[in-house]
């Protein structure tokens, strides 16, 4: 059998059991409720970046591609700029950059764990934290019950009792991609600092992807707006979502990235990032420090809560999630592409997030929320999700109007 043969077999396999996953094209006339452009910036919702953007273009040099790797060719004044700039907006001692956040996860956590070392996981963090521990040295690594603080402490009793004087990286999200819920950080810290109470061997790292540009104070992160960055070790704040650009930053001490820029082989081994990318961050987060994107995080929120209070569903069950990430949970692939396919055939671009990419019987249609979405199309996505479960209409439009 060839490899054309066995490789043909495993995607039929897919077929049949309705897993297979497909690349499409969305109608441009569609309304996105799907992408997680959060402030709009993608569509100009601020008219300024696009402007400062193209300005920004025209002052850099020539060369719009990097050329090289960072420890090549690639490095530049302007990146380094760039970093100290990040940094000092994160109240960071320092920032790298990587060419995204997939790269940026798998560099930390590959090299991280020294030989014997722990990592103690949620259970639903994201699949490039799971491809670095699969490659690093770690000894060991445990899942605790999602933002569940006392599963975590029990995970953490029995780490501390069968691999002592060992690091312990804890591995959380501030914000999950998924189902949208804020990690309960401040109980977290609470519990590290009672077994490391001179912060000895406890090392917190926080995946900031889908805070950066929504919450804190300019759009910082919800570490930054829980007052938390010193009880970190890194964060990652990614460019890609939010921000409109692509890449990523870990933040973190200078020696955390000397160690990165020396042993990340995602950093080393690859092409880094063209200028135009750089400029493209550049102008994103000039808009955070200059309160451009206030305004526009308001009303984020505003018609995340407008969702929430309107919706009412006659099955499955809705996300309990404050942030711009919602979902309406069905039992099983199929129900979820009926769901996600009527929307879709009603203008609205939602997507079914099937299993395996979430726990079987989890199951959902995943509803974003953005800065260039009005309160309208709110209205009228809600109206349509009522006329698939057929749910009467009296008690929303009632609901709508508080």
């Amino acid at each position: 059998m060839t490899i054309e043969t066995q490789l043909e077999t495993l995607l039929n396999r897919r077929r049949r059991i309705a897993k297979i996953r497909r690349l499409v094209v969305n109608p441009p006339e569609a309304i996105d409720f799907s992408s997680n452009d959060f402030l709009g910036l993608s569509h100009n919702t601020v008219g300024l970046f696009r402007t400062n953007y193209l300005a920004e273009l025209e002052r850099l040099p020539s060369l719009l591609g990097s050329t090289g790797s960072r420890l090549l060719d690639g490095n530049s004044a302007y990146c380094e700029d760039l970093e100290r700039q990040i940094a000092q907006f994160h109240c960071s001692p320092s920032a790298l950059i990587f060419n995204s956040g997939f790269d940026a996860n798998v560099s930390l956590f590959s090299t991280l764990p020294q030989r014997g070392d722990v990592v103690v996981y949620d259970a639903l963090i994201h699949a490039s934290v799971h491809e670095g521990m699969r490659m690093s040295r770690a000894g060991k690594c445990v899942s605790f019950r999602h933002s569940d603080v006392h599963d975590f402490e029990r995970v953490l009793r029995d780490v501390r009792e069968t691999c002592p004087g060992k690091n312990v990286f804890v591995a959380v999200e501030s914000v999950y991609s998924m189902d949208g819920d804020i990690a309960p950080l401040c109980e977290l810290v609470a519990i590290m600092r009672k077994y490391w109470p001179n912060r000895e061997n406890g090392y917190l790292i926080i995946d900031e992807a889908h805070s950066t540009g929504v919450y804190g104070e300019h759009g910082r992160g919800i570490v930054s707006q829980l007052n938390l960055e010193s009880e970190t070790f890194a964060r990652l704040h990614t460019f890609g979502k939010a921000l409109a650009s692509n890449g990523a930053a870990i933040l973190g001490s200078e020696t955390l990235r000397q160690y990165l820029i020396n042993y990340a082989r995602p950093l080393i081994y690859s092409t880094f990032m063209s200028f135009s990318s750089l400029a493209s961050i550049k102008c994103a987060y000039e808009l955070l420090e200059k309160g451009e994107m206030i305004p526009v995080q308001k009303h984020v929120h505003r018609i995340t809560q407008r969702f929430r209070n309107k919706i009412q569903l006659s099955s499955g069950t809705l996300l309990p999630s404050s942030s711009p990430i919602q979902g309406i949970v069905l039992n099983g692939n199929e129900p979820v592409r009926a769901l996600a396919g009527y929307l879709n055939s009603k203008g609205f671009i939602v997507k079914p997030i099937c299993s395996p990419t979430v726990p079987i019987g989890q199951e959902r249609v995943r509803i974003c929320l953005h800065g260039h979405n009005t309160i309208e199309q709110v209205d009228n996505l809600v109206d349509e999700i009522h006329a698939f479960f057929q749910v009467e209409q009296s008690n929303s439009t009632l609901l709508a109007k508080l």
